[in-house]
């Protein structure tokens, strides 16, 4: 088998968390943002707000950025304008949201995994949901012991117009690179988010340490095992 190309998905793959976790801890920390900026919000509802906003991106057809999708869709529910919105946002990501890493558990073999995939001449994309700002995945980049210059493509809401699970978001980075699916391996933790790329012809590894299967979708992966595991895998690559 020859792989070329490795998308790696970024929370709860190379950075290990419990996603339901991590939203309820850094969740709250958001709407209290806005409060400390004075505007006027039911943190409850504020939440609830900031979810139906994801929904926009995870529907996106295309037509426009995540970003311009989440914004717009939040902009009717907030008492303040989008602009402002975000700019208590981006303030919050770059600051205290970092505080949500002790609801991660850091790996090492995380940077290790990506190490030696370029090491063994393979090329690394970070084919992490497009649903936060770049500041906030950099930030999660961080917090995994990564280096973002391993990475040819950081996906992120600024520059996506899909979301994970649909295939039109993997597509995207094949076609940006002209990738042939054959020589692509993604290796995420959640069936029904990463495991869609299978639809384009591209092999995946699912990380078991930290599996989601909300669904309990049916499990079909070319490759599963442990961190520790899939570094052995990566090393035998030819």
């Amino acid at each position: 088998m020859s792989i070329r190309h490795i998308l790696f998905d970024l929370d709860g793959t190379l950075l290990p968390m419990v996603q339901d976790e991590f939203v309820k801890f850094y969740m709250p920390l958001l709407a209290k943002a806005y409060l400390a900026e004075g505007v006027q919000i039911d943190p409850k509802d504020f939440i609830a707000s900031v979810w139906t906003g994801y929904k926009a991106m995870v529907k996106n057809d295309g037509s426009r950025t995540n970003r311009e999708a989440f914004w717009s869709c939040i902009d009717e529910q907030l008492p303040i304008g989008a602009s402002e919105s975000e700019r208590i946002a981006l303030d919050f990501y770059n600051g205290d949201f970092n505080q949500a890493i002790c609801v991660t558990w850091p790996n090492p073999l995380a940077d290790q995994v990506v190490k030696k995939a370029k090491e063994r001449g393979m090329e690394t994309y970070l084919a992490t949901n497009p649903v936060f700002p770049r500041c906030a995945t950099r930030n999660r980049i961080r917090w995994a012991g990564l280096d973002a210059e391993d990475f040819r493509i950081i996906t992120t809401y600024e520059d996506c117009r899909f979301c994970k699970p649909n295939p039109k978001y993997f597509e995207g980075i094949l076609e940006a690179f002209s990738l042939d699916p054959e020589e692509c391996l993604m290796v995420g933790n959640d069936v029904e988010e990463d495991l869609a790329i299978r639809t384009l012809g591209v092999k995946t590894y699912l990380v078991t340490d930290t599996m989601e299967n909300k669904k309990n979708l049916p499990v079909t992966s070319e490759f599963a095992g442990s961190m520790e595991e899939l570094l052995a895998f990566i090393g035998g690559l030819s």
